[in-house]
């Protein structure tokens, strides 16, 4: 009889733990969404790094050009 009652209260505790472990991650949800309701708002689409760039094909940046080949040069100039 004694290990039916050891093994009741081993089941107690292990129920409060999980009820504890429960309240625990209901109280970080709530303050996780506090925290994300007081932050700063989503920046707009326009102010984001990548301000002035359409869908689609883009024109290549003059740094980026590409030069003709040496030899394409070379070729031409002879």
């Amino acid at each position: 009889m004694a290990k039916k009652a050891r093994a009741t209260f081993q089941k107690r505790e292990k129920e409060r733990a999980r009820q504890q472990k429960q309240h625990d991650k209901a109280q970080r949800r709530l303050a996780a969404k506090e925290q994300r309701g007081s932050s700063a708002p989503p920046m707009a689409d326009d102010t984001l790094a990548l301000a002035g760039i359409r869908p689609g094909p883009q024109a290549v940046p003059t740094p980026w050009e590409e030069a003709p080949p040496a030899d394409a040069v070379a070729v031409a100039t002879a």
